[in-house]
């Protein structure tokens, strides 16, 4: 096996993007998450007319990783408060970003509904991480330092979009559903190191010929 991509879809608060990040460390790989959004955010902007040329240069192999390297990772959580309003130009550069990545490199992909974008792969493993309320409510608090009460709205907010996201970009397929993933993990229960310890183990299960770049 070359390469394997991990998708994470991530309930608000769960840690997810956090045991994204943390995988990607331990195993040598690139953990691509608001980026994403932030370049073909940039890419859709763009006049119509270099519309193609920005097309074509996005499936380089190396135009992608160069661009997505060079733009700011968000360190805290960002809640979506906005009602989600489909954009299918912003999402066909999303997808186009992602196949790029997946193409390129062993890499970790939260969000964008990256698990149902790489769907037909055979090196593709697909996370749903989750927790209570209570656990996602304490994290939010923390990160963000706000109150309990602006936590609970924003993972309402957040985790709607996300769900109305996720169904309109594949057709009506529902967000939580279990049968999209490898692993459903409830960071409560099992706890944040232990998450990581699940997820490195059941690479090693799932593919054992794969050699992490950072033991190569």
């Amino acid at each position: 096996m070359d390469k394997v991509i991990i998708t994470i879809a991530r309930g608000f608060g769960s840690g997810g993007k956090r045991l994204g990040s943390r995988l990607a460390d331990d195993l040598g790989i690139h953990c691509y998450e608001n980026r994403i959004l932030l370049l073909a955010s940039q890419l859709s902007g763009i006049d119509k007319e270099i519309f193609q040329e920005a097309n074509e240069k996005l499936r380089m192999t190396n135009y992608t990783q160069s661009f997505l390297r060079g733009l700011p990772k968000r360190k805290t959580p960002h809640p979506e408060e906005r009602e989600f309003v489909s954009d299918d130009e912003l999402y066909s550069y999303e997808k186009t970003i992602i196949e790029n990545l997946a193409d390129s490199e062993s890499c970790i992909i939260v969000g964008k509904a990256a698990d149902w974008v790489l769907r037909d792969r055979k090196n593709v493993i697909n996370l749903y991480v989750e927790a209570p309320r209570d656990y996602c409510r304490q994290e939010v608090m923390e990160r963000m330092k706000i109150s309990a009460e602006m936590a609970d709205s924003a993972i309402t907010s957040t985790d709607k979009y996300r769900a109305e996201y996720y169904q309109y970009y594949t057709g009506g397929n529902y967000w939580t559903n279990p049968v999209n993933y490898d692993l459903t993990i409830n960071t409560a229960r099992v706890g944040f190191e232990n998450a990581v310890r699940l997820v490195e183990d059941y690479i090693k299960i799932k593919y054992p010929d794969w050699v992490p770049p950072i033991n190569r």
